[in-house]
C-alpha cells in the first residue's frame, strides 16, 4: 500500500489491521508503511468521522468504543467492495481469486484433500497453512486469512463476534487410546473412574483433547498425571503403542496399528469442527464456494457414522 494519497476505503483498510493486530508497528509492518504513515491515515480517518477513534494506552494507543464501532463497519464496507470485485471478474470471465485458509493439522489431514479436490475445475485456489492454535486465537488469524478452520471443545461457547461469523461444520467424537497390551485393551468403552491412575499423553491447554481431560479429572475427583504434552498425534500415537501411558486422540486422527481404540463413556467427549471467517465474508463468491467445498467434504468423512 502506498504511503501517498488514500482513499476513505484505504483508510478504513488500516483502521481494520489495528483492530487486528493491536499496534502500528504491526499494522505498518503488515500494509508495507511506515508507522509514522498508519498514524497519519488514523489521524485522517478520525477527522474524516469526527469522533476521537484512538486513546492512549500507557506508551501505546488503542481503539475508543468509537473505533471499535467503525472497526465493525469497516469490515462490512470492505467486504462489500472485496464481493463487488469478485462478482465484476466473473463477468469478465476470469477466476474468481485466490482465498486464504488456515487449518489445524488433523483437521487439515481429514478435509483438505476433500476441499482441494472438489474447487479443482471451480476456478477458484485456495492458499492452505497450517496453523495449530486456540480458538481464542481465531480473530488475530482472521487478520491474514479469509477462512479458518478450528475446533473447540463441544460444551465451549460459539466463537461468533461483532467480528468473527462462525458456522458449526462437524462434530468428532474423542476416543481412548491404549497400546495392544494394555490390560484395557480388549474393551469396548471405558469410563473415568477406570483410568483415574492412569499415565497421560496430552496436548497443550486450550484444546479440546484437553477440555476433555479436565473433566475426566472433575467426575473422578483425581487430578490426571499428564506426563507429556504434545500437539503431535503421530507423535502422540508413538508413546501410547510404547507403552508411555495413554491418551485421548479424535476419532478420526487415530491412524497407529498397535492402539486399541475404547470409546468413554460418562463425559460428553468431542470436538466441533467450526469454520470462521469476517462477517458477511461468504457473500464473495469464491469464499462461498470454499465453504460450501468445506461442507460437503464435512458430509463426505463423517457418512454413516452412529
Amino acid at each position: 500500500m502506498q504511503e501517498g494519497s488514500f482513499t476513505s476505503a484505504e483508510r478504513l483498510r488500516v483502521l481494520r489491521e489495528f483492530a487486528d493486530r493491536g499496534t502500528v508497528a504491526r499494522v505498518a509492518e503488515a500494509l508495507s508503511m511506515t508507522p509514522s504513515a498508519v498514524s497519519q491515515q488514523l489521524k485522517a480517518l478520525a477527522r474524516e468521522a469526527g469522533v476521537a477513534l484512538l486513546e492512549p494506552d500507557g506508551r501505546r494507543v488503542r481503539l475508543t468504543d468509537a473505533g471499535h464501532a467503525l472497526a465493525i463497519r469497516a469490515d462490512e464496507v470492505l467486504a462489500a467492495m472485496d464481493r463487488a470485485a469478485a462478482e465484476m471478474a466473473l463477468y469478465r470471465g476470469s477466476p474468481r481469486g485466490q482465498v486464504r485458509v488456515a487449518l489445524f493439522p488433523s483437521g487439515a489431514a481429514l478435509l483438505l484433500p476433500h476441499v482441494l479436490a472438489a474447487l479443482a475445475e471451480s476456478g477458484v485456489d485456495i492458499v492452505a497453512r497450517d496453523e495449530d492454535v486456540p480458538p481464542t486465537a481465531v480473530p488475530r488469524l482472521l487478520a491474514d486469512y479469509d477462512v479458518v478452520l478450528t475446533h473447540r471443545d463441544e460444551r465451549a461457547g460459539s466463537i461468533s463476534g461483532p467480528r468473527v461469523a462462525a458456522q458449526q461444520l462437524m462434530r468428532e467424537p474423542i476416543d481412548v487410546v491404549v497400546a495392544r497390551g494394555h490390560r484395557l485393551a480388549d474393551r469396548e468403552t471405558v469410563t473415568p473412574q477406570e483410568l483415574a491412575q492412569e499415565s497421560w499423553l496430552s496436548v497443550r491447554g486450550g484444546f479440546p483433547v484437553d477440555d476433555v481431560l479436565r473433566s475426566i479429572a472433575t467426575v473422578t475427583g483425581v487430578q490426571p498425571r499428564i506426563t507429556q504434552r504434545l500437539n503431535d498425534f503421530s507423535v502422540i500415537e508413538e508413546l501410547v503403542a510404547a507403552g508411555h501411558g495413554v491418551a485421548l486422540i479424535p476419532r478420526h486422527a487415530v491412524r497407529h496399528p498397535g492402539l486399541a481404540v475404547l470409546r468413554l463413556s460418562g463425559v460428553r467427549a468431542a470436538r466441533l469442527y467450526d469454520l470462521a471467517t469476517r462477517p458477511h465474508a461468504e457473500r464473495r463468491p469464491a469464499v462461498a464456494t470454499v465453504l460450501d467445498a468445506f461442507h460437503t467434504a464435512a458430509h463426505t468423512v463423517t457418512a454413516g457414522e452412529c
